[in-house]
């Protein structure tokens, strides 16, 4: 039976193709990380051109799949922002690193999970950022409450023929149908009355 060699992970992300130099910087200050802890051996990891938003990233997941393999026991980011696309993302992360022994560091924010102040550190920014989504989330609500008892109309402009497709399913045909029709008639006369 082999044992697989743990392994230390950098992480870098950047949105867009164009940030390659913002890509550059992140590796290098985990590079100079990873030299001032003694660190000789690790992995990269590295999604160009991939929002913070998504759910699934190329590099991300492969990252993750080793994580729960345990062939990693520690994951270092230049920031919060470059892995976690969501405060809840970034927690569910956290427990599950300190579920399989693995140490999380963020370079910038200067913490690592190990220390118990790490610990606190990350669950009182997490508060912080929960709060701050949900002020966020409440604001939006009210303009667009607002925005509504101004009587202005909100979400796309209706582009198909209501009167139509009642008309068509009065007269007993299907969606595909209706979907047929409607294409045609945006290519046909706007006299075309036959359905």
């Amino acid at each position: 039976m082999t044992i697989k060699t743990k392994r230390t992970a950098c992480y870098a992300r950047t949105s867009t193709s164009m940030q390659n130099s913002g890509l550059e910087a992140q590796i290098r200050a985990m590079r100079a990380y990873c030299s001032q802890k003694g660190i000789e051996d690790f992995l990269l990891f590295q999604d160009e051109n991939q929002s913070g938003t998504k759910a699934s990233r190329p590099a991300l997941d492969k990252l993750m799949k080793a994580v729960k393999n345990k062939e990693i026991d520690r994951v270092i980011v230049y920031s919060f922002s470059r892995y976690a696309r969501s405060v809840s993302h970034l927690l569910n992360a956290l427990e599950d690193f300190k579920k399989l022994g693995v140490e999380f560091v963020s370079i910038s924010e200067n913490i690592e999970t190990n220390s118990p102040m790490g610990l606190a550190i990350f669950t009182i920014l997490g508060a912080v950022a929960a709060l701050e989504r949900d002020i966020l989330v409440e604001r939006v609500k009210n303009g667009l409450a607002n925005a509504k008892a101004k009587g202005v109309k909100l979400g796309r402009k209706k582009t198909r023929d209501s009167a139509m497709i009642r008309e068509l399913y009065k007269k007993g045909f299907t969606y595909k149908i209706y979907v047929d029709q409607t294409v045609m008639r945006s290519f046909l006369s706007p006299h075309f009355k036959d359905v």
